[in-house]
This record gives C-alpha cells, structure tokens and sequence, in this order.
C-alpha cells in the first residue's frame, strides 16, 4: 500500500471504528490504593513495632535497622503473592527524564530441585543494575561502572499490572560504586532535607517549639495530544521525535477557542476513565480532566502530595498514559510542541511547604502581612528566584521546552514572580519601610439571586508569569509537559534552603539587638526586597516592553535556547548553592551538565537526520509524482487542443528544488565534527541546524499546499488534530 492510501485508509478506519468498551467502574472506596503496599497495609502485617520503626522512617527520614528491613521485605513479598506477582523491579529514574526498572524473580532452588520464594531485606534493600548503560556524565568509565539501587522506604512500593503480568514496583534511588548520585531521586530528597534544616532554624528563631519535619509538596498539571495510532504510524517524526518535523497548518486550528474545557470526545473520554482508575489503584489522586486549548490537546492534574512521592506518582503517569493511550488506539504525545502554530504541552508544578504543626508555610490565612511566618518564607523565594533565575532556566531547559517558552502560548524565559495586586503591595510596603492594612479581595456579587456570593481570590492569575503566587503556593509554569518535576523541585528547594539559611543569620542578629520579632522580621524583609525585589513583576510577561525592562532596567536575563540556558550549571554560585546545602557535589553537579547537553544535540540530531530522510524517501518522491501527472495530463490536453495553466507545476518545481538544496545544506552541516567544547556543539544545533531544519521545512509546507491531495502521503494536522 502506497503512502497516500495507508493516509486514507487510516481516515476510513478511524472514522467507522467502535470506541473501545471498558467495564463499569468499581467504586472509588474500593479500587483507592489497592495496588500500594501503603502504611494501612503495613500496620495489618506488621508487629506494632516493626510497624512504628517503618512509620517513622517514613515520616522523619530516621534511618531503618535490617532487623526490621527484613520483616517488611517478608510482609511485603506475601502480600505481592496474594496478587499473583512473580517478579519484582527497584524501579528508579536516571538523568533522562524516563523511569528505569531492573526485574527479578522472588523464585530461587533448593538442592532438591524444588522451587520456593524467597525476598530478604537486603534484596528489598539494594540492586544492582548496569551503571554503564546509564548515561553519568564521565562520573565513571564504561569499563568501570557499577551501580546500585537503594529501597526509598518513604515512597510506597506499588503492584504494575499489565496484560502480560504483575510485577512489585519498588521506588529506588540510582548510585554508581563510588557513591555519586546518578539519578533525581537522591537530589530531591537531599533538597528537602536541606529545606527541611533550614526552615527549622527560621521557626525556631520566631519562637516556634514544636516543629514537625517539614517537607515540600507537589502537584503538577499535565498537558498532553492524543493521536489514533492509524496516523500515528504513518508519520515517522512522531513515532521517533515526537513531534511533527513536516505539516502546514490546517484551516482551522485553535483560534476560535471552542476546544477549552469543552465536551470531552467519547472515546478519549473512555480512555480517561480507565486511565484514572489505574490511577486510583496506586494511590495517585487524580483530581481534574478536561479539554485543553489546542484541538487534540487534554489535562490531567492530581493532588497535591509530598515532593517525592509526587514526583515517582508523575513518572509512573506519563508511563500509564502511554500505555493505556495505545490500547485505546492512541499515540500519547508528551512532546512540548508537537504541532507547529498549535499551542504546545507544558507541566505547571504548584509548590509549597509546610508541615503538620505549622501547616502550609506559604498560606498568608487572613491578612498575609501579619503573618510573619508566611512573609518570610514568601521573603525566601522572591530572594531565590532573583538570585537563581538562570539557573530555574536550566532545570527546565530541553529541546523540546525551547519550542514554547517565550511564546504567547507559555511563559517567557525570563524568570519572573508573580504576587497579585494584595501581596505585592505588602512587600513594596515594607520595602519602602512602612506596613498599611491591606483589602480583601472583596465578595464576587453578580446580582444573580440563584448564584451565591463567594469571597474572591485577593489577586487576579497571570498566566504570562512563569513563576506566579496563587493563593498558598507558587506555580512554575515553564515546566515542559515532558520532563520530571525533579529538576524543578530540587531547585526550588535548594535555593529556598539558601534563601531560608540568609534570613535565618540575619533575623538572629536583629533580635540579638533587641528587637521585637515584628520589626526584626521587617527589617530583614526591607533588606531582602531591596536586594532582590527587581524580580517581581506583575504585569504582561510577553510584552516587548516587559522584555527591555527586565533586561536593562532590572538586570534580570533572558535565556531562550537550551544552549544558553544550561551554562548556568556551571556558575560559581549555582556550584556553591548545591555543595553548601549539600545536595549536589560538583562532580555531581558536573555530570549532569554534561548529561543534558549531551541530550539537547542527540535531541536536535536526531530531528535533523529525520528531516533528511523523510524530505528526501516521502516529500521529494511525492512532489516528482505529481509533476509527472500534470505532465502527463498537460501533453492530454495539448492533444485536444486545451492548454493548461503551467503555474501550479512550476511552483511545485521550484519548491522542489529549493527544498532539496537545502537538504544538502543541512547534510553537510550534520557531517562538520570539529567542535572545541560541548558548549559549541550546543550552540551550533541552536543555531545553525535547526535554522536549516525550519529552511526545509517551509519549502516542504508549501508543496503540501500545492500536491494534489489525494497523492500527499503524510496525514495532516487536519485529520490528526480533529479526528477523534
């Protein structure tokens, strides 16, 4: 079957297909959880002992004796067999945004020849994958690099079911031989640890007693495409890049705003429904679906939970969403920018942190300004954002993340924080040294009597703001739909424990001086405004004015490449952040440089050799074709007298042409080697090669316009984006 059948053929068949029958769904009270070795199932098969030690582990990271590893790791393994499981994965995340899993078998043999489970607490505890196949940035030679995975005990292992088996899931930290963290678990945790210290010290100074571990939280809202499969398969930039490389933009595409919140296509919505329930079984709380603004685009946001848990929770699903997507016939799509012109996917990680005494640290309640704990852990991220903007840059930098930001679809790249009107008053009030009482929002009246009164929110959304306050947390926005919230989390929570430690030494020596906690706490705040308050602004982040003032005016940066962006890594002060706190070594901190480079070429390459390969195997043959027809149809008609306007093939012929010319261009630019450092590297694939992939690209636009329908063999934006 030739290309442009296979196109039309997947038309017909998505077009008189059946949706998929799921069965009736259990109750949520029954299916919550019900896959997650969780504490309720710990307290039924453990000693109370063994049972308070695990608890505690979980709940203040005390360390755990192998007595009572291996009474967890027995409990464990029966409650697994009750399931039917065999088999069992340290399940673990490496620096490149997938998640990794080791399997193995709870069977061993006894000289008999018979066969018994056998799951010790030091199996539960360590396993051992190839370190080699992992990249770590030089932290270990090929020929030298063993690793290991360590049981996290403070997020919950977990049953996969599939349709090919069970398996127990344990969530692992990575390491190599010499102890170098190889993944984004270990920094995540040390980050909360850090934040943890250091916010202890602040509480401790405002004359708080009892104070409750402390740990971030996490709830991100997940964007995502779903294309039927049929297309799908018949377009290799999106089975391999995952995104289209080809594609001129459809008669319609978003700009009538009809597909935002709107009804939810059936057979997507018979996908959401088994999705969720999956969800459900592993205790993760989804809490909101619905339409997205780009046709073909959807969301799906949990609940907030503890840093770590929620960031395994977003790993394991974008795993699910893959995988239940094809089932139902669907390609999940993750990429950041899938669709040219169509708005793109990003991951909204709302952030805060508390614990079970104080509550939400970043909950202003009433009247934020006088609630000095709030104003200064609010205090504490304004002064991180500013100081370490590049490098929240950095850890949300991708190729793919490059397509949106600074877009009108998705923040700018320039890192900014939004407060709202209320909140950035106070603390321009106690910049300039003075505290006013400060209005409510005031009640929403709409004059409706069968519409109730509710108290609205103090200040308004600004979706522009790629860092924005919203009520009791903050919400980056830039996050790629992509990438693991770990990257993100870990930066905030490092700069909010640097942020907390300076305010810690300044609010000690303003009550050694005598003062009252009040005005000590103003004081510090006026100094840290001061110093960093330049980084609020709650205007339009994607006005050109806003971009010249940020830069000239308040000395903040604009970063818009993933080759700009990932020096920050490198920063004397990024490197003294991560070693002070204690989260990232340098070599640690090295590697993983050397990771996301690495992975920002391999990234633009491989777009590049498909833009190669599918310009010159599918658009070139295509365009010939056609111009062979409008030959063969103007000699037919020259028969008969009839002469036919020659434009059409003379447009396609120098479309052709020059689209091939470019494609020499780009070959030849993938062939040059010679580059001095991997910073080069990054900058030519910013630069020059997808400079000439976009120059292909158009020409290639263009002879879909013009080729006869009928004869185009890749399936367009207007069946994948509207065909459901």
């Amino acid at each position: 079957m030739s290309g442009n059948e296979s196109r039309l053929q997947a038309i017909y068949q998505i077009t008189n297909s059946e949706t998929i029958a799921v069965e009736t769904p259990e109750p949520l009270n029954k299916i919550w959880a019900s896959d997650v070795f969780n504490l309720a199932k710990m307290e039924e098969s453990l000693s109370k002992n063994a049972f308070k030690a695990i608890k505690k582990t979980i709940q203040t990271g005390e360390q755990l004796d192998s007595a009572t590893a291996d009474m967890v790791a027995a409990a464990m393994k029966d409650w697994a067999l009750t399931k039917n499981v065999k088999f069992y994965s340290h399940v673990f995340y490496p620096m490149t945004n997938i998640t990794a899993e080791k399997h193995d078998g709870f069977i061993i043999t006894n000289p008999d020849g018979n066969a018994i489970t056998e799951f010790t607490g030091s199996l539960l505890i360590k396993g051992e994958p190839d370190g080699s196949s992992f990249p770590n940035g030089s932290i270990r030679t090929t020929n030298a690099a063993r690793g290991y995975t360590a049981w996290d005990p403070t997020s919950p292992a977990y049953i996969m079911q599939t349709d090919n088996g069970s398996t127990l899931m344990i969530p692992s930290v990575f390491m190599s031989w010499t102890g170098e963290a190889l993944d984004k678990k270990i920094p995540l945790l040390r980050s909360n640890d850090a934040m943890n210290k250091a916010a202890q010290k602040v509480l401790s100074l405002m004359g708080e007693t009892d104070i409750a571990t402390l740990n971030s939280s996490c709830g991100a809202e997940q964007e995502y495409f779903l294309v039927d499969s049929n297309f799908a398969n018949n377009r290799p930039d999106l089975l391999l890049a995952g995104r289209t490389l080809f594609g001129a933009p459809p008669a319609k595409g978003q700009e009538f705003d009809d597909h935002y919140f709107g009804s939810i296509p059936m057979r997507v919505q018979v996908f959401m429904q088994e999705f969720e329930d999956q969800l459900y079984k592993l205790g993760i709380p989804a809490k909101t679906h619905h339409n997205e603004v780009a046709p073909g685009q959807f969301e799906i946001a949990p609940y907030f939970e503890a840093a770590n848990v929620a960031a395994d929770h977003q790993q394991l699903m974008m795993t699910l969403m893959k995988a239940i997507a094809k089932k139902h016939g669907f390609l999940c799509l993750l990429h950041e920018k899938p669709f040219a012109g169509i708005n793109g996917s990003g991951k909204h990680v709302n952030w805060s942190v508390g614990n079970s005494t104080q509550g939400n640290l970043l909950d202003p309640g009433d009247t934020p300004h006088d609630n000095l704990n709030f104003l200064l852990f609010c205090g504490a991220v304004i002064r991180g954002v500013e100081k370490f903007g590049p490098l929240l840059r950095a850890v949300i930098a991708s190729a793919a993340n490059d397509h949106r930001l600074g877009a009108n679809e998705a923040p700018p790249a320039i890192l900014s924080v939004y407060l709202g009107d209320q909140l950035e008053k106070v603390f321009q009030d106690i910049k300039d040294g003075k505290i006013t009482t400060s209005a409510s929002g005031g009640v929403m009246d709409l004059g409706l009597s069968q519409i109730l009164n509710f108290e609205r929110d103090p200040g308004d959304r600004n979706r522009t703001s790629p860092f924005a306050f919203t009520g009791n947390r903050f919400e980056f926005r830039a996050v790629g739909s992509s990438q693991s919230v770990s990257g993100p989390l870990v930066a905030m929570n490092t700069m909010l424990a640097d942020s907390l430690n300076w305010i810690a030494e300044k609010l000690e020596a303003e009550l050694a001086k005598g003062s009252d906690k009040p005005a000590a706490v103003v004081t510090v705040l006026q100094e840290l405004m001061e110093q960093h308050g330049n980084v609020v602004f709650g205007g339009d982040g994607y006005s050109t004015d806003w971009h010249e003032m940020a830069v000239k005016e308040r000395g903040l940066k604009n970063i818009p490449t993933t080759a700009d962006a990932l020096p920050a890594l490198r920063e004397d002060s990024v490197k003294e952040l991560f070693a002070s706190t204690g989260v990232l070594s340098p070599i640690e901190l090295e590697s993983r440089y050397e990771v996301y480079a690495e992975q920002y070429v391999l990234s633009i390459e491989l777009e590049a050799k498909l833009v190669i390969d599918m310009a010159k195997t599918i658009i070139y043959p295509t365009a010939i074709a056609y111009l062979s027809e409008l030959s063969m149809a103007s000699s037919g008609m020259a028969e008969m007298g009839v002469e036919l306007d020659s434009s059409v093939a003379k447009k396609v012929a120098a479309e052709t042409n020059a689209m091939m010319t470019v494609v020499d261009k780009l070959i030849a630019a993938m062939a040059k080697h010679d580059f001095a450092t991997i910073e080069e590297h990054m900058q030519f694939c910013a630069n020059d090669i997808r400079g000439l992939m976009d120059e292909v690209r158009v020409h290639a636009d263009l002879l879909e316009t013009e080729v006869a329908d009928e004869l185009w063999p890749l399936p367009k934006y207007q069946e994948m984006l509207f065909i459901k």
